[in-house]
């Protein structure tokens, strides 16, 4: 049975979400996973795909890309950088897993696309990011392997999205609670269409005394069973539209992630890789190797995205928050005897229960 999510708990998150408050609110984009769990092998760790154009026919997925900080990979962002673009699935792994999902995902993207691979001179750079998960993972012992990444793409589906420890989410912790994958959406409104924003997070960041929800101090009203002295983790946000925007507007909306993430406290520590990726599924159309001259493209104005801006910040604030309230406890396994707590959403629900009751009492009072 799954657990309520941060709204379910009575959390006053601005914005208005789509129907699954997840990323496939974005038409056609589909999310698999592979999660590896064996106590005995000390193994908590796995695969999460993103599937921004399922099919058989590779197309180019506009994208920009934005790291807060560094510390971590993110694999083709330099092509997504110079051509605004990339082609295939989005990958996140734990650290020492990059390898074996860029050679699964390789593999799978020239078996899913053969006529392409077969007739072209063509070459796949699959994006592959990752989070450490050796706390609660022998992340030494290399468990992901090529075939699990080619399971999580093969299991990807547009329904609603399962979130804390699944996929690549299964070995993370977040503010030194039990983390993972998260997600959340947004909708809002432009020219007179309706548009989604939405972000998936693999959240592994941060320290107990940063973290902050909607504003209230949480992480120093909750002290207990913290893990770190300091930052050892990280996290990668991915974000996804269908609105037309260009690769440098998408690059802009991808450092709103920054912001999305420093609400929950963060600083963006030395040690975390905070690495960003924004993506749309608009303007469907062939690769540039086999289109014409001329292409033809539609693009929102720069100057009218500030409200997209806000539904990313919205947007990833809330995912990691539902990272950690789907949490479990986990045992860790270095160093080993400790507990990996999931935030207790009894307190977390009754904090908020309570702020909202008191103007409630004080009117009563008047």
């Amino acid at each position: 049975m799954s657990k309520p999510r941060a709204r379910d708990l009575g959390l006053p998150f601005p914005g208005t979400p789509g129907p699954l408050n997840a990323i496939t609110d974005v038409p056609g984009l589909a999310v698999g996973f592979c999660t590896l769990t064996d106590p005995e092998k000390k193994m908590r760790t796995g695969v999460t795909a993103i599937l921004p154009r399922p099919g058989k026919q590779p197309k180019p997925v506009w994208a920009g890309q934005y790291s807060l900080n560094g510390n971590g990979e993110m694999t083709g962002t330099h092509w997504v950088n110079d051509a605004g673009y990339f082609v295939g699935p989005v990958m996140i792994t734990n650290t020492h897993g990059v390898g074996a999902v860029h050679h699964g995902t390789t593999k799978w993207m020239i078996q899913n696309y053969s006529d392409y691979f077969t007739t072209e001179h063509a070459w796949a750079m699959p994006v592959v990011a990752e989070t450490y998960d050796g706390v609660l993972n022998d992340i030494n012992a290399m468990h992901v392997e090529p075939d699990h990444a080619i399971a999580a793409l093969d299991a990807a589906t547009t329904g609603p999205v399962e979130e804390g420890s699944t996929g690549g989410g299964n070995g993370m912790i977040c503010y030194e609670f039990k983390g993972g994958t998260g997600t959340s959406s947004r909708r809002i409104t432009l020219g007179g269409q309706e548009y989604t924003v939405a972000a998936l997070v693999q959240a592994n960041h941060g320290i107990r005394p940063w973290l902050n929800v909607l504003g209230r101090p949480v992480g120093q009203l909750m002290p207990e069973g913290a893990l770190h002295s300091r930052e050892m983790g990280s996290i990668i946000v991915i974000i996804a539209t269908d609105a037309p925007l260009s690769g440098l507007s998408l690059r802009q909306v991808a450092k709103r992630a920054a912001i999305g993430i420093g609400r929950g406290g963060t600083p963006g520590g030395n040690n975390s890789g905070d690495i960003f990726l924004a993506l749309s599924t608009a303007n469907d159309g062939p690769m540039p190797q086999q289109a014409e001259a001329l292409l033809t493209k539609q693009e929102l104005n720069n100057e009218l995205l500030d409200n997209f801006y806000m539904a990313a910040v919205e947007a990833v604030e809330e995912s990691v928050v539902n990272a950690m309230v789907a949490g479990v406890d986990v045992p860790t396994v270095k160093p080993e005897g400790k507990t990996c707590h999931a935030i207790d959403t009894v307190r977390l629900q009754a904090l908020f229960a309570a702020e909202a009751d008191q103007p409630k009492a004080k009117l009563a009072r008047a």
